[in-house]
């Protein structure tokens, strides 16, 4: 087991109902209360921070996207772009 050196801290306050809650759950869960806040921050976080890289829907909605993909658009414009010459050419 790693033991990380602990040397920053992190103060807040709160109302004695929700320290109340917070020690409540974390006895429950055979922890300290600093260790169970931490876990549920960094959980939190790592949640919050993902969510610009996980893009979550319903298994439906996922089946219609990817059906889509296999069915082209009509895209005349990228058509005719596409079929230009090149404006660019490498000299030797």
């Amino acid at each position: 087991m790693v033991m990380t050196v602990k040397t920053h801290r992190i103060e807040m306050r709160t109302d004695a109902a929700t320290e109340a809650l917070i020690v409540q759950a974390a006895e429950a869960t055979g922890e300290s209360t600093s260790s169970f806040v931490l876990r549920a921050a960094r959980a939190e976080a790592g949640r919050v921070l993902a969510r610009p890289d996980v893009t979550l829907m319903p298994a439906e909605q996922f089946d219609e996207l990817l059906s889509s993909l296999d069915e082209p658009d009509d895209a005349p414009v990228l058509r005719r772009v596409a079929r230009r010459r090149p404006g660019y050419h490498e000299s030797a």
